[in-house]
Order: C-alpha cells, then sequence, then structure tokens
C-alpha cells in the first residue's frame, strides 16, 4: 500500500482551519453582532454567508467525488474576500464606529480569512487540473482532497450513499450559480458597491 502525499496533513490542516475560521468564528460573530445590535457588520456577515455556502457545497461535491469540487473550492476562497471588503456603505460604516471588542474582533477576523483565503486559492491552482479530469478519483494527487468530506460524511452522514449527496451538492450548485448570475447581471447594475437597496 503507498505511503502518504507529503501535503496530505497540510490538507487535513485545511479543514481544520476552514471549521475554524469559516464556520465557528462567523457563527460567534454573527451571533455577537446581534447581542449588541451592529447592523453594518451583520449585513456583512449574512452577505459572507450567502457568499460562503460555495465552501458548504464544495464539501457535498467531493463527498461525491465529483471533479468540479476543485474549481468550486478555489472560486470560493476567491470570493469569500471579495464579499468581505467590496461594499462601500459597509466599509464606511464600520469605520465610523466607535473602537469597540466586537468591531476589534470582527476586523481580525476579516483580516484573517481574507489572508487564509487568499493563500488557500494560491495553493488551490496547482490541483485545478483535478476539475477537468475524468480520472481524479484513481488519481491521488486529487483523491487526497476527498478524505476530510469522506470523514464528514461518515459523521454526518452514515447511511447516506456518497452518490447522493454528491448529486444534491451538485443541485446546490446550480442554484448558487443562478442567484450569483442574477446579482452580477441585474443587482450589481443596480445598486453598484452599496449593500443596501436603492
Amino acid at each position: 500500500m503507498p505511503g502518504k502525499l507529503w501535503f496530505e496533513p497540510l490538507v487535513w490542516m485545511d479543514y481544520r482551519l476552514a471549521v475554524l475560521l469559516t464556520v465557528i468564528l462567523p457563527l460567534v460573530l454573527l451571533v455577537w453582532a446581534f447581542v449588541q445590535k451592529n447592523e453594518a457588520i451583520q449585513r456583512l456577515l449574512a452577505i459572507y454567508w450567502r457568499v460562503s455556502s460555495l465552501l458548504a457545497i464544495t464539501v457535498y461535491l467531493m463527498i461525491g467525488a465529483i471533479p468540479v469540487s476543485f474549481l468550486s473550492s478555489f472560486l470560493a476562497r476567491i470570493l469569500i474576500p471579495i464579499g468581505l471588503w467590496f461594499w462601500i456603505d459597509l466599509n464606511e460604516e464600520l469605520h465610523e464606529q466607535s473602537e469597540s471588542p466586537l468591531k476589534l474582533a470582527f476586523m481580525a477576523w476579516r483580516w484573517a480569512v481574507t489572508v487564509y483565503s487568499t493563500l488557500g486559492a494560491l495553493v488551490t491552482i496547482p490541483f485545478l487540473n483535478c476539475a477537468f479530469s475524468k480520472e481524479a478519483l484513481a488519481n491521488r494527487f486529487c483523491q487526497v482532497w476527498f478524505h476530510p468530506p469522506f470523514l464528514f460524511r461518515e459523521y454526518f452522514h452514515a447511511n447516506s450513499n456518497p452518490k447522493f449527496l454528491g448529486f444534491v451538492g451538485f443541485i446546490f450548485l446550480i442554484m448558487y450559480v443562478v442567484a450569483f448570475s442574477y446579482f452580477m447581471l441585474v443587482r450589481l447594475g443596480k445598486q453598484g458597491r452599496m449593500a443596501a437597496e436603492r
């Protein structure tokens, strides 16, 4: 049986960091922002959750060993920082707010997830060929990325067929693409870089 590839521990570390930075911390910040009634942070985090849902979709695509998951992972890592910094009105609101523990924590998280996502996108580039390979499952270089999602399935979907979960992920990917296309083609032209509807 062949040994582990040298970067496999880094793949597992990436997933652990993803759970911390893209799920746990923004959830804590969202609850905190609701308690503090900080609308700017609430709106930015609402936008973040919509954009970052592509990461959750990617996990289900990888459970089904669907090659396009490599492309969705790369795009999610690019879209997350854009979604966090794109909005002029929310950035101004945050800038004008007085210093507080919530604002400090949010800004620290926003920078951390931006650096993490940017580095993750760069690291993912060599694996993009897996998205266009019909032999991705047989290729150990690509297959390593499927291991953490397989473990996720064992914990949360032990009795579910991996292909069915992959199909569910694919349906949600189509919905994501439709919603994103609507935003790019319709809402962006009307609103520009303003989060609040005019």
